[in-house]
């Protein structure tokens, strides 16, 4: 492989850089056209109402947003150099093309191609082509960029195994490369076993486990711009989701699909997917647990459909001079035919007078009429037949039937029998009735049981595909409330068994997929670390035999071993004089400590002068540094980290496992460096 080659002193014309900045600025003029073309469209004369003026216009104001040349991104990334032309008989003499690859497609006004999309088919090569397997490929190219100029490129004979076996130092140095602000796409440096995963197919569920700095956030991001590609009209109606943990990390990774010309995305977490009442209350970890476990559903069906009862009366219907009598037994029959079907609680409420008029129907063409639609509609909504449905099956609602639940200790036992025990009964039963839905102090698991409850009730909208991160916090309620968005579409779930830090975390991903209803999903593992540094990835792995005693330990591959320091310290001086230490090279700076140490360490780096922002926030150029939670560090990630006394943030959780996977966690949120400062004795496991 040849060296990455910089900028000489001056441009000859047969200099090969100069050549490609040349395309470059070519590829910029071209895309710009694209976008002008775009907004000179004139759609006065091509709608038929205002209402398809405002989607096309909406739709044309998208293409416009999507067709944006970022100054600071490269609008290419690599060439591929192919043997043969992609598709056509490999005979001998037959004259290969050149395609560069990048984040969106570009054509001149001939329509002819000038930047591939990095999702398309004959870009595919760049992240798997090796020497056991050049895939047509004779040559690949690598672009350097600073600042959003070209300044070097790397070449990659895979026909030469001498060169194809060398590493790439452009692709190292991209992986390496210093982090302010939020998350960026890793467009460039997809390695082979992750491109399977993001070019993997819309139909199936794919399940990622990875370790902290393994890329696994970025590609299930990168699956979701490549399924836009490549199942764009599909998914345009069904449409898409990311599921994070919380709105720093949502905030955090926010850019990627723009950056990579994906703008209609929907994110969210879980609690915005079941938002049908105010949270205002929280759970005791034993009562979580339980309202999170996957038999709350059965407890919830069963106390929705205890509202059906069976007819024993008939029922009389008038039109005109004629009377229509439907006896009970038939009525019982109807009924039970509903709930042998195993529909939906409201369909089946919506069903019933329906097949009451049906019968009514039959016995009126038996007489001799000859009824029609319209007459079975009228006999549906005929007062008789609705004051039976509404004793058979009323309405129920989702608020007030767990309202009722958790305050009815009859009522819960009633249809917990034999689910949950009496002393777990006891434990999610409020100990104080509440007046009404809106008095209640619902918490956070309350209203996962409202949302399975409105699902018992009414089916809920299922999309095209949904990306679940951080799922290993998820509890089996929650799974369930994410499955149901995706009962007829296809979901990539991502997560990482050792950082599960909720009492209910993930045991086992074929568990999960199970509560998600996707158990024929794939399984797939990434152990390779680009993110984290060798020795602090080896220091984090003390823990895994403790926390995750099944699970492979990351291995870093990054050329970059990393600063990693353990200190013990006085007071909070020294973690302060720690941060300056960090602040003084280049790139992001995080100040990761116990939820409880925060506002003295804020009051310390407030008295040094020290500006610093809260997580989610964007690094500026006078501040680089944020103040992190332990709580809220998972999915971050810093160029420098200073890890504040670690027995605080074990201590800071309810038992000693979560306690020393949050820690993990912390641990892992460097890219480039980690000095762990403490006054208490470090954990034993990291002995």
């Amino acid at each position: 492989m040849s060296t990455p080659t910089a900028d000489p002193l001056g441009d000859p014309l047969d200099d090969p850089l100069a050549r490609e900045r040349t395309h470059l600025a070519s590829s910029r003029s071209a895309l710009r056209a694209m976008r002008e073309d775009v907004e000179s469209l004139d759609i006065k004369d091509v709608t038929a109402n205002w209402v398809n003026a405002e989607v096309l216009a909406r739709q044309i104001d998208e293409r416009i947003k999507a067709l944006a040349d970022l100054s600071d991104t490269p609008l290419f990334f690599g060439r591929l150099n192919y043997l043969h032309a992609p598709g056509a008989e490999q005979a001998e003499g037959a004259e290969g093309e050149q395609f560069y690859i990048g984040r969106r497609h570009v054509h001149d006004g001939d329509g002819d191609p000038m930047v591939i999309d990095w999702r398309a088919p004959v870009s595919q090569p760049f992240y798997r082509a090796s020497k056991k397997n050049p895939q047509d490929i004779s040559l690949r190219r690598r672009f350097g960029y600073t600042g959003g100029e070209l300044t070097a490129y790397e070449d990659e004979h895979l026909m030469d195994p001498a060169e194809a076996a060398a590493t790439s130092k452009l692709l190292q140095q991209e992986i390496e490369r210093p982090r302010v602000g939020p998350m960026r796409d890793i467009v460039a440096t997809i390695q082979p076993e992750q491109d399977e995963i993001v070019r993997s197919g819309l139909g199936g569920t794919v399940c990622v486990q990875g370790g902290p700095g393994t890329g696994k956030t970025a590609v299930g991001l990168h699956r979701v711009a490549y399924l836009l590609y490549a199942h764009r009209e599909r998914l345009a109606r069904t449409g898409t989701l990311v599921i994070g943990p919380n709105k720093s990390f949502l905030h955090y990774i926010e850019q990627v699909l723009p950056a990579l010309g994906e703008l209609t995305v929907r994110q969210g977490t879980v609690d915005d997917l079941v938002a049908h009442v105010e949270v205002r209350g929280t759970d005791e970890a034993p009562a979580a647990v339980i309202k999170g476990d996957a038999r709350m559903a059965e407890v919830l069906r069963k106390a929705v459909y205890s509202h059906v009862s069976i007819p024993t009366e008939p029922v009389m219907v008038v039109r005109g001079s004629r009377r229509w009598r439907v006896p009970a037994y038939e009525l019982e029959a109807i009924v039970r035919e509903l709930l042998d079907r195993d529909i939906r609680y409201g369909a089946a409420r919506e069903a019933l007078p329906q097949r009451i008029a049906h019968a009514v129907l039959v016995q009126m063409e038996r007489s001799g009429e000859a009824p029609d639609d319209r007459v079975q509609d009228a006999v549906a909504r005929n007062a008789a037949v609705k004051a039976v449905v509404k004793a058979v099956w009323p309405p129920v609602e989702p608020e007030k039937l767990v309202l009722r639940l958790l305050t009815d200790a009859d009522f819960l036992a009633a249809h917990a029998a034999g689910i949950l025990d009496e002393d777990e009964q006891k434990t999610i039963l409020w100990p104080k009735p509440v007046r009404s839905v809106k008095a209640a102090k619902w918490a956070a698991a309350d209203a996962v049981l409202i949302d399975e409850a409105t699902d018992i009730v009414q089916r809920t909208h299922s999309l095209g595909h949904v990306v679940l991160d951080e799922a290993q916090d998820l509890s089996p309620m929650q799974y369930r409330a994410v499955g149901r968005r995706c009962t007829t579409g296809s979901a990539t779930v991502l997560g990482d068994l050792a950082q599960g830090t909720t009492p209910w975390a993930t045991r086992s991903w074929d568990e999960a997929l199970a509560h998600l209803g996707k158990s024929d999903g794939v399984i797939e593992e990434l152990t390779a670390g680009f993110r984290v540094p060798t020795d602090v990835i080896t220091y984090a792995s003390r823990l895994l035999p403790h926390i995750a005693p099944g699970l492979a330990p990351v291995a870093s591959v990054r050329e970059n071993p990393g600063f990693f320091d353990l200190r013990e310290t006085a007071g909070t001086a020294e973690v302060v004089a720690a941060c300056e230490e960090l602040l003084r090279n280049e790139g992001s700076t995080g100040l990761i400590a116990a939820d409880a140490r925060i506002p003295a360490l804020a009051e310390a780096l407030t008295a040094a002068g020290i500006g610093y922002i809260d997580p989610g926030e964007e690094t500026t150029v006078d501040t680089r540094l944020t103040l992190v939670p332990a709580s809220l560090a998972k999915g971050l990630e810093y160029d420098y980290v200073v890890l504040d006394e670690p027995r605080a943030v074990v201590d800071g959780e309810p038992d000693e496992r979560t306690g020393l996977r949050r820690l993990y966690v912390a641990l892992t949120r460097a890219v480039s460096g980690l000095i762990v400062t403490h006054t208490a004795p470090l954990p034993t496991q990291l002995a």
